[in-house]
């Protein structure tokens, strides 16, 4: 039966107690972790979100009744005790921050009682995440969540603060605008009262940083919900979470400056890890020649080497194809792995299909220097040293080659690296790589639609040296685009925006949009930038892949309190779920059923 509160008052979290606590009475409020009958000596662990304290109801230190009570405490009772924080009489336990103290109660509640928990309350949880998921709120009880969740509520907090200090305010946008059909699939809402017609939910506020920067509020910042309707992986949600700003009078140098001060703050005062500035740089051209991956990790080499050169004149027909058909043949060193299985190899050769490969090309030097090759009978001997050579290959090294178009061989090699990574233990979570790339293509080719697309999206200015090729090599222009990356993840990405309503136009018609598709789908935008348009440019970081990456964990469902699942549904709210017909009728909506083929 649970009591009343009533008359006490909580006067500290369990673990915020101390031994400079000792010899006071305090009241602790919490959820029963553990309880240990040893008969006439009850031992009960109480837990809240700073963490765990023993309770110690003993013969002659308690009265029986106040023992007896305790020992029907179950986990997950939520108790009131209170009592005299004493030394522990037993030993100190080193892996509790309250393990040299107890408390010696005088006083047990139970506020509310608790059936049998599907799963234990414990970290590193071993239970099924779909069974975890489906019980939310128990499954946010265990104390590593709990870490990552206040890690999370801190990084916001700190975020805040430096913004402010740095002359940005704090604004709010929209949550119901307009579908604009360029890029992800948008989440729509139906308007009751405009009948047939639809907002969308934001993917990101892009557009309206940039209005607030015409309407000359200068630095914007905003943590900021947006949502995609994609498929989703281990980093994505339908549902995210942005540190979204956008600043007025400034280059890319500015906005990387300032954000280099932000991430040094946040991981000095979060994980006490000082991040060296300033950050690198790399261009987005080099990181895809030397990593091929424009989000690269670099807390390891095992970098591309292009060999084209080398192996132009040989006999064999894969690498031949490839450059005939304007491809090139890279490689990687998997250094010290010459003696790899063929079994294992082959593994690698199949991962590397799944990213677009034909195949892989190998060489394995052994420790006596003679080579393994899938291909040494189409090279002469010279050929292979010099191979060998380009490649830095020594005694004990797997060499992996793929040959390709550009885009294959990066993609390949990119994740391959990546691959081998992982199985010889070279990603050290503890170590956090910074990198800043630049000057990404301002368009990519989008063989689907027959036509070029934003890389990033339509706003983003081309470098000034390249205008000139927008008519006539659009693919070359580069953009004033940057993104931050950490081990290997993106955390986020901005540019400097377009300010010139000429180059907008010229934008707009190189991507395939007529003046009145332009009109139609941004009309409010380009009629702002009619009245005098500071140079701006912006950012948005992703907030939850910040933290998991910070809190060491593999999946940003880790580190959101309420997460979905692969088919963006809630196990624990069992959304999306059907409406009442009435509902559906008001909004003017019918389902129609698939038509199934017979």
């Amino acid at each position: 039966m649970a009591e009343s509160m009533q008359g006490l008052k909580r006067t500290h979290r369990c673990a915020e107690l101390t031994a400079a606590n000792v010899g006071e009475t305090v009241t602790i409020m919490g959820w029963v972790q553990k309880n240990r009958n040893k008969g006439g000596l009850v031992f009960v662990d109480v837990r809240d979100r700073s963490g765990i304290i023993q309770v110690v109801f003993e013969e002659g230190s308690c009265d029986a009744a106040l023992i007896e009570k305790a020992a029907k405490l179950r986990s997950e009772f939520v108790v009131a005790v209170v009592g005299k924080v004493e030394k522990r009489s037993g030993a100190v336990n080193e892996n509790l921050a309250t393990g040299e103290i107890e408390i010696a109660p005088t006083e047990l509640r139970v506020l509310s009682e608790s059936e049998t928990p599907p799963f234990p309350i414990e970290e590193n949880s071993k239970t099924k995440e779909e069974v975890r998921l489906k019980n939310r709120v128990l499954d946010l009880r265990r104390p590593d969540l709990q870490r990552n969740l206040i890690m999370r509520s801190k990084a916001a907090t700190l975020t805040r603060q430096f913004l402010a200090e740095e002359g940005f305010l704090e604004i709010e946008t929209p949550m119901l605008i307009k579908s604009t059909p360029e890029g992800a699939r948008d989440y729509l809402v139906p308007s009751r009262v405009h009948p047939g017609n639809f907002y969308a939910l934001p993917q990101s506020p892009q557009i309206f940083k940039q209005l607030l920067m015409c309407a000359g509020y200068d630095r914007y910042f905003q943590i900021v919900k947006c949502f995609r309707d994609e498929d989703l992986r281990a980093d994505r949600q339908p549902e995210f979470t942005q540190i979204d700003m956008e600043l007025s009078f400034v280059d890319v140098d500015d906005v990387i400056d300032v954000n280099e001060r932000l991430l040094a703050k946040l991981f000095k005062e979060i994980l006490n890890v000082e991040v060296p500035l300033p950050i690198q740089r790399m261009t987005w051209q080099e990181a895809m020649d030397r990593f091929g991956s424009d989000k690269p990790d670099i807390r390891f080499g095992m970098e591309l080497q292009d060999v084209s050169e080398v192996v132009k004149d040989c006999d064999f027909v894969v690498f031949k194809g490839a450059l005939e058909n304007g491809g090139s043949v890279r490689g990687i060193n998997a250094k010290g792995q010459g003696a790899m299985p063929r079994k294992k190899i082959d593994k690698l050769v199949d991962f590397a299909k799944t990213y677009g490969a034909k195949g892989l090309a190998y060489v394995a030097i052994q420790e006596d220097g003679s080579v393994k090759s899938s291909f040494a009978k189409f090279m002469t001997d010279e050929q292979m040293a010099a191979l060998i050579k380009a490649m830095d290959g020594e005694n004990g090294d797997l060499l992996l080659f793929a040959a390709d178009k550009n885009k294959v061989v990066w993609d390949v090699l990119g994740a391959l690296r990546l691959e081998i990574a992982r199985q010889l233990d070279l990603l050290d979570k503890g170590e956090y790589k910074f990198l800043w790339v630049t000057e990404f293509p301002l368009l990519e080719w989008n063989e689907e639609a027959g036509r070029y697309t934003a890389m990033h999206h339509p706003f983003t200015m081309p470098m000034e040296e390249d205008l000139d090729l927008i008519d006539t090599e659009p693919g070359k222009v580069r953009a004033k685009a940057y993104d931050i990356v950490l081990n290997g993840t993106e955390l986020g990405g901005g540019s400097v925006r377009i300010f010139n309503n000429e180059i907008q136009n010229k934008m707009f018609e190189v991507l395939g949009f007529t003046k009145e598709q332009a009109e139609e789908q941004f009309g409010f935008l380009l009629n702002a930038f009619k009245y005098g348009v500071p140079p701006h440019a912006g950012l948005a970081y992703g907030l939850d892949r910040l933290i998991m990456l910070m809190a060491k964990q593999d999946s940003i469902r880790d580190v959101i309190a309420f997460p979905k699942v692969k088919d963006a549904s809630d196990l624990m709210t069992e959304a999306p779920a059907g409406v009442d017909p009435k509902q559906l009728e008001e909004l003017g909506l019918a389902i129609v059923a698939e038509e199934t083929e017979e």
